[in-house]
């Protein structure tokens, strides 16, 4: 039974990661608006995301291409 939760547990987090797959480059886009806007924010399931896009206008224009371009995934 271990074993099975352990496994949905994992399947899970990889879809959760999914939500706001990220490249090296997108991160390094949004690691200053990430840090500065949504501190307290845990990262995965689609929370980076989603508090990125509540702050859409304060963003920096790198990070707001990286936003939108998932948002119209």
């Amino acid at each position: 039974m271990r074993f099975v939760g352990r496994c949905v547990i994992l399947s899970i987090s990889l879809i959760a990661t999914s939500a706001f797959a990220q490249t090296a480059a997108e991160r390094a886009a949004c690691r200053a608006d990430f840090q500065k806007f949504c501190k307290g924010t845990k990262p995965g399931g689609g929370r980076a995301l989603a508090c990125l896009s509540q702050q859409r206008d304060q963003l920096s224009e790198a990070c707001r291409k990286v936003v939108d371009a998932h948002a119209q995934q």
